[in-house]
């Protein structure tokens, strides 16, 4: 039977099959050299080594960065359909009402405890090593960024902010790219689906399947692009930032990528006590889509690959389908972690010493502002101007962190992908999930 005579689920079922044997075989290894090879050349044609004047260095590093660009590009062309098909399609495949819920109850616990876990970690570590005392006294004025006056904690009343939640006009939050917006409409849509007769539902779901399918074969093109986009992405990176920047910022880096790891082998305690997963086996099944996340800094543009290798893990289709999406969007757990040491060096760099009370409703404003914040590069700068700027630190020492926050972008993503192939983890069996079929 052909392609094209075949029933849409089983062509779906292809086309995931090709992108996780690309995933499986020889994406990791591409991505890997890529990467190394990226780093490589950056540092080669970086302005600190005085063969390139910085201007043409920003130039090369501009169309090194092309592929990575289109990349990116592709990925988010199809990025709301997929989202919106595939939170769907988790909602209308699971086998009740009442294991709905389960799934629901159990996740918004997992990223909540994760969170507020992620959080503290990171207070700890920043009040014991203490990676802004090099630079005491630097800022002294209490200025305040004006970008941090229309972001998520400026004055409006909480009721407001709860009713701005649902998206009024779908079809705008699709093309302003607002991803929480986008996330409600698809759940509120689901749960309705789910509750309405098959029969009446059945051409909508089977329009979902084929959005579906269409979005996973811009996805395998993108794939294709992948080791040469981390290859230009990392070039570009170490280009910009350059050697000095980060030599001079290693413990307030250290510190930050130290909270991170240590989170990171929190999920991996996770995984064996309660997803019943060996560390080494979910690193060798996770490690290429690991690799992708650090390369591309965005847990929303690897979120395809990341249901894959979900379905690796033996997660049911339909809790994958789910709990990735929603994962990708809210758990932000390594955000979290980054923005309590960042907030901590600059009030450190500020001569500011914050109280335990202070300290406490900080990791609590986080864990609110990491949850629910796009899964895109660079978000995490805004979030943390508007944090400084409710507790009245200085944001003049955002330019300070600008110049590693990348690398530290990289990161964090990384480990915010582990908290969602962990989450799917935990949540594998939730509802009485047994379902092993192509979803």
């Amino acid at each position: 039977m052909s392609d094209t005579a075949a029933p849409q689920p089983i062509r779906i079922a292809r086309q995931r099959h090709k992108l996780r044997a690309l995933i499986r075989t020889r994406l990791w290894a591409q991505v890997l050299s890529g990467m190394v090879l990226g780093f490589g050349a950056g540092i080669v044609l970086s302005p600190d080594m005085g063969w390139l004047s910085p201007e043409t260095a920003h130039e090369l590093g501009a169309w090194m960065a092309l592929p990575g660009q289109i990349f990116l590009g592709l990925i988010a062309m199809v990025l709301m359909p997929l989202v919106f098909a595939s939170i769907v399609g988790g909602l209308t495949g699971a086998q009740s009402g009442a294991a709905l819920k389960e799934i629901g109850v159990k996740l918004a616990v997992f990223i909540v405890a994760t969170t507020f876990a992620a959080a503290w970690i990171g207070i700890a570590l920043a009040r014991w090593l203490r990676p802004g005392e090099g630079f005491d006294g630097l800022i002294q004025a209490p200025a305040v960024l004006p970008e941090a006056d229309g972001l998520p904690f400026s004055d409006a009343h909480a009721s407001d902010i709860i009713v701005g939640i649902l998206p009024a006009n779908p079809g705008a939050s699709i093309v302003q790219g607002d991803m929480l917006a986008v996330v409600v409409f698809a759940i509120l849509m689901g749960i309705a689906a789910l509750q309405t007769s098959r029969e009446k539902v059945a051409p909508f779901l089977a329009l979902l399947d084929a959005l579906l399918a269409i979005s996973m074969t811009i996805i395998k093109w993108a794939m294709f692009l992948a080791p040469y986009a981390v290859f230009g992405l990392m070039a570009q990176l170490v280009m910009r930032a350059g050697l000095e920047t980060v030599a001079g910022m290693s413990t307030y880096v250290g510190t930050v990528l130290l909270g991170l790891l240590l989170l990171f082998g929190l999920y991996l305690i996770i995984a064996v006590l309660f997803g019943r997963t060996g560390p080494v086996h979910f690193i060798k099944t996770c490690g290429g889509t690991l690799l992708l996340a650090f390369s591309t800094s965005s847990s929303s543009a690897i979120m395809p690959m990341t249901i894959q290798t979900a379905r690796r893990l033996e997660v049911p289709g339909h809790v994958a389908n789910l709990v990735v999406p929603l994962g990708a969007t809210m758990n932000m757990a390594g955000t979290a972690l980054y923005q309590s040491v960042a907030i901590l060096f600059l009030a450190q760099i500020s001569g500011i010493e914050l109280t335990p009370g202070e300290t406490s409703f900080i990791a609590a404003t986080l864990v609110a502002s990491s949850i629910g914040a796009p899964g895109t590069p660079g978000v995490s700068i805004a979030i943390l101007i508007s944090v400084a700027a409710a507790f009245g630190i200085p944001a003049d020492g955002m330019v300070i962190i600008l110049g590693v926050d990348r690398l530290l972008d990289m990161s964090r993503t990384t480990v915010n992908v582990t908290g969602d192939l962990v989450a799917s983890l935990v949540l594998r069996h939730a509802g009485g999930a047994g379902e092993t079929a192509e979803s």
